[in-house]
């Protein structure tokens, strides 16, 4: 074994364990540390207590299972077009992906972590081909806000004035064009791949030949992976509405579908890590419900402790478990390989 060879084994291990303690301490400092445990205690109790509830809370953890299988059938859709990898390594992928994202802002690292589990793709192209699928989701959840938004005109319903009248119309307007932008870009990817080399800056040219990879996708491809992530949109936005009635939010399905699009439409928007989305999560599910049932003259303390646990418990589910499972794949992450064909 070379020396090279050797320096080389010792940085993966290296990052392997600062991944690890980042991960663990960051969660610990968000779980335990800055959130009373006794509250999550409270929060578990409450549902294992309740022997009625037991059957849908079993059916939310099941609704995890599949919005994260999802995401590992997406994934793995969209790199095969560079290297085929089983669901199985798609799992892992995306799981420790979520590992890593969750200490990273906007959840950046889960393009970087992703692609290390290839064994002979271009790490580079393997994270255009990621940002293509993180597209799709961003698109589906702009485009629900957007019809979300439409129906909840604070003017008509809910008398909000910072953003009543023409700032209202146009929020509404310049969402609309940004939704036509962005799919019309979605489904015309492949249009990168024949950029001119001018428009680069002078540092970045050497990357363009890694922008051939959007070729490879048509638009029946780009349909697939969209419909997918409408399909994981879905089913977090189903998982959000059943731990509402699980914990006692008086809402009909029609009305809190809305309102948890507004809420996913506010995450979107504000840039956030995994750690900070928890506050920013429970300040917007609790200002627009608030809005909602303060309307209906019945909001009160009760209510308020209901929607701040469906929020509370939602981020630990879909956010915090994965986490916590994607670390045991950790060791797989090659951040060191021989280059295949000059492609790193």
């Amino acid at each position: 074994m070379s020396k090279t060879t050797k320096v080389k084994k010792t940085y993966n291990i290296l990052l392997r364990i600062l991944i690890l303690l980042a991960t663990y301490g960051f969660l610990y400092s968000k779980v335990f540390h800055e959130k009373d445990w006794r509250q999550w205690l409270r929060i578990f109790g409450d549902l294992f207590g309740k022997k009625e509830l037991h059957l849908m809370l079993i059916l939310v953890i099941l609704m995890m299972m599949v919005n994260w299988g999802l995401e590992s059938v997406k994934w793995r859709k969209l790199i095969r077009k560079i290297e085929k990898i089983s669901f199985f390594r798609s799992c892992q992928a995306v799981l420790t992906g979520a590992s890593i994202s969750f200490f990273t802002p906007n959840r950046i690292g889960e393009y970087f972590a992703r692609v290390y589990v290839l064994e002979k793709a271009s790490h580079i192209e393997g994270i255009l081909v990621t940002i293509i699928g993180s597209m799709s989701q961003l698109i589906v959840t702009i485009l629900t806000g957007t019809i979300a938004l439409l129906i909840f005109d604070p003017a008509k319903f809910y008398n909000v004035p910072p953003i009543t009248g023409y700032l209202y119309s146009s929020l509404v307007v310049m969402l609309v064009v940004i939704d036509l932008l962005l799919l019309f870009f979605y489904f015309n990817v492949s249009l990168l791949a024949s950029l001119k080399e001018k428009i680069f800056w002078v540092k970045l040219r050497k990357l363009r030949k890694f922008f051939i990879v959007f070729s490879l996708f048509h638009k029946k491809d780009l349909g697939i992976i969209m419909g997918l992530s409408f399909s994981r949109y879905i089913v977090f936005s189903l998982q959000y509405y059943i731990l509402l009635r699980i914990f006692s939010v008086p809402i009909s399905f029609v009305d809190g579908t809305i309102i948890t699009s507004l809420i996913f439409f506010v995450l979107t928007a504000i840039p956030t890590v995994a750690l900070t989305e928890l506050g920013v999560r429970d300040a917007a599910a609790v200002y627009l419900f608030g809005l909602y049932f303060s309307k209906l003259g019945i909001m009160d303390d009760s209510i308020a402790a209901g929607v701040l646990s469906a929020s509370t418990f939602l981020w630990f589910l879909n956010i915090v478990v994965p986490a916590l499972t994607g670390t045991i794949f950790v060791y797989r992450l090659k951040f060191f390989r021989k280059p295949v064909d000059g492609n790193e």
